[in-house]
């Protein structure tokens, strides 16, 4: 089961993936170096599907898609925060990376704690602590997006289907 990795508030996009990586637009090569400012075990530790779990205003910084994409390169399954800056938010969507507004979960939930996200219900479910939090589910078309890979992968299966 996916294992929770926590951090606090205001995790900017310079801390999600440092600048001198931005060269590059391969998720893989920057799931390398995700987290590294903050936590330098993170990308070397971090398992498939693992959950990022942090305060307030996660993403916040510079507009870039590169943090969504560190991220999703890494392996991270999704990423519950408090509250999400504005345009990380959207960059999550457009990248096809899970997300979950839910500050219950983000104050309770502890680093290792193992968590499952059902993104159908906004649900986050902590066996650790036999514990359940139910967060802001998106709506039905953000969802497809985030399913299907992201925006751009959405609108050609939207464009195949249009034929």
């Amino acid at each position: 089961m996916p294992r929770a990795w926590v951090y606090g508030d205001n995790v900017d996009t310079d801390v999600i993936i440092p600048a001198r990586y931005l060269l590059t637009t391969d998720p893989v090569v920057l799931g390398k170096h995700v987290l590294e400012d903050l936590d330098p075990s993170f990308a070397t530790s971090v398992a498939p599907g693992d959950v990022v779990v942090a305060g307030h205003n996660f993403g916040c910084g510079s507009s870039r898609e590169h943090a969504p994409l560190a991220l999703k390169g890494a392996g991270v399954g999704a990423v519950v925060a408090a509250s999400f800056a504005r345009i990380f938010f959207r960059n999550a969507i457009n990248v096809g990376l899970p997300i979950l507004t839910c500050v219950d979960a983000a104050e309770a939930i502890e680093t290792g704690d193992e968590v499952a996200l059902d993104p159908e219900t906004g649900d986050l479910l902590d066996p650790t602590r036999d514990r359940r939090f139910c967060g802001e589910r998106l709506p039905d078309f953000v969802t497809e997006i985030v399913e299907s890979g992201g925006l751009v992968e959405w609108v050609k299966h939207r464009l195949e289907l249009a034929r």
